[in-house]
């Protein structure tokens, strides 16, 4: 039943949620891109200029490799070797960027810390049929991402506050606090991700083929899969939905502190207004996995674009307002924080019915490939985003048409959606046969 107690093995993938997700505070959206816009300064361009090209390089190596990583993944046995590999990868460039000075240094540490992050939750999101039953991958899925909300925005976070709001009275300038919070999230994320080890093991699979080397198969079930998904227009049409919202999505996640920088905003209020964005992330996408189940994950998704557009106009109306002195930094403040409640009020939502409801789609032995297209889908998306950004700033030389840029990515989203929802069921039940690597 869908509302049966949580089990221990669905805990401990949930858990991985928690211990990553302190990187993605920490690293992609508070703490780290401040310090970097502050380092960076005098590069030749903005902060935020170089931070959107570093996001979107990362995403492209992500991209590309994909669809073959997930295929190796559905390999018995090779899931959870490629999760260590992203894994230790992910970790151990965190910490290493706990060791550097130069920006360039910072910036490359961080692309390959990213890589890392980002190829271990492909692998970890093709756990869920291994964990869970079709039935409960809503409600499973919105518990990864509302302890995820809470694992990153609680001690890693707090302690990161204080050090960089109070070092100062202990000795501890800025550039020590935000290496010390470095080495804290590398050391929370390895520490967590214990239980996972533990208890999340590989239930479904394929036979390699023993005729093939183990990289040709890899690309023979690659070249299957994307055969299957191109003539399964209910899946072909909500991933090619799901690459524009969740561009915008990762976008807004990835420039938020970034955008707020440049437009002089403070520090400490913005990292103050990313933790509200957790504290109310976490209800809201146990929320979203109810209303699911109620209204259907299409309706879910659909309003939560609705939302991000709002969020687009008032990050515009905020940056623009700043940019023509129509009103001061306190009136930017107050908007940036209702930008970080309407922020928290979907971002876990929209990825958690978006994770359950793709799964429930492809056959669970196969998670591993289809997830490797889901992942480019929205790595590919993630690249154009923040490079969208980019490159509207450096056109225009105003950060606040760059966020307003963003809203054609959901626009685009709305209107895929639209015309062809006839393909789409809202339950997106009944999963597709199962695909031969062979």
């Amino acid at each position: 039943m869908p509302d049966a107690k949580i089990t221990r093995k669905e805990k401990s993938w949930i858990m991985y949620d928690w211990a990553n997700s302190v990187y993605a505070t920490i690293m992609m959206a508070a703490v780290f891109p401040i310090y970097f816009a502050t380092v960076a300064d005098g590069a030749g361009q903005p902060g935020d200029y170089w931070w959107g090209l570093a996001s979107s390089s990362a995403m492209i190596v992500v991209a590309v490799t994909a669809p073959v990583i997930g295929a190796l993944a559905d390999f018995n046995g090779y899931k959870k070797k490629l999760f260590t590999f992203f894994f230790i990868l992910g970790v151990g460039f965190t910490f290493a960027s706990a060791l550097a000075d130069n920006w360039v240094m910072l910036l490359c540490g961080y692309v390959i810390s990213h890589i890392g992050f980002s190829g271990s939750n492909l692998l970890y999101d093709s756990f869920l049929p291994d964990v869970t039953t079709p039935e409960r991958m809503d409600k499973i899925s919105g518990y990864g991402f509302a302890f995820g909300y809470i694992g990153g925005s609680t001690i890693p976070f707090l302690i990161s506050i204080a050090l960089i709001t109070l070092g100062g009275n202990f000795g501890i300038g800025t550039s020590l606090a935000v290496k010390i919070s470095v080495v804290l999230t590398a050391a929370w994320w390895g520490l967590f991700t214990i239980p996972f080890y533990r208890d999340v093991h590989q239930m479904h699979g394929v036979e390699k083929p023993k005729n093939l080397p183990v990289i040709n198969a890899a690309f023979h079930a690659v070249w299957a899969t994307a055969k299957k998904i191109f003539r399964d227009k209910r899946i072909f049409v909500f991933m090619l939905a799901y690459f524009f919202y969740i561009d915008g999505v990762g976008t807004v996640i990835k420039m938020s502190t970034s955008y707020g920088a440049a437009l002089g905003l403070d520090s400490t209020g913005m990292i103050l207004a990313l933790l509200v964005t957790q504290l109310v992330a976490f209800p809201c996408s146990i929320w979203f996995a109810s209303l699911s189940r109620k209204f259907g994950p299409l309706v879910m998704i659909c309003a939560a674009v609705c939302i991000y557009i709002v969020i687009c106009l008032v990050g515009f109306v905020m940056g623009f307002g700043l940019e023509e002195n129509f009103f001061g930094v306190d009136r930017a403040i107050k908007l940036f924080w209702v930008l970080a409640c309407l922020i928290g009020s979907v971002q876990g939502g929209i990825q958690a019915i978006s994770r359950s409801y793709f799964c429930q789609m492809i056959p669970p032995e196969n998670a591993g490939e289809f997830f490797g297209f889901f992942d480019i889908f929205g790595k590919f998306a993630s690249v154009i985003g923040p490079l969208l950004y980019s490159i509207t700033r450096g056109v225009t030389g105003r950060s606040s048409f760059s966020i307003l840029s963003i809203l054609a990515l959901f626009i685009a989203a709305l209107v895929v959606i639209w015309v062809g929802r006839k393909y789409l069921r809202q339950d997106g039940s009944g999963p597709m046969p199962s695909l031969s690597p062979a």
